[in-house]
């Protein structure tokens, strides 16, 4: 699975702008790309239950923790994504940039 390259800010504006739909596009396609690099994010299905919702996006950040940051800390992460989610964001999408091809090449 190839990473694709996104503008991080880009990311958080649609997501302002489109109420949030872009932002559960966005988790889906990357919950897929860290799927591809070794992680076991569960179904998105489970974003629309309340209360599980909240379980999947510990199982998204920790993958994300362990396959793309590498810094093995899940909870910080979780916390992170909670408290300052627009952030957060930000930070995943340049994250996964890194592995991405860069734009035009």
């Amino acid at each position: 699975m190839t990473i694709k390259y996104r503008n991080p800010w880009v990311v958080v504006i649609l997501s302002l702008f489109t109420f949030g739909i872009y932002l559960i596009y966005w988790t889906v396609q990357t919950k897929e790309e860290i799927n591809g690099m070794g992680g076991k994010i569960p179904t998105a299905w489970l974003i629309i239950v309340p209360i599980v919702n909240i379980y999947f996006l510990y199982r998204y950040m920790e993958n994300f923790s362990i396959y793309v940051k590498k810094d093995n800390n899940p909870i910080l992460w979780f916390v992170f994504h909670l408290v300052i989610a627009p952030v957060a964001i930000l930070f995943v999408q340049m994250e996964l940039n890194k592995y991405a091809k860069a734009p035009g090449i």
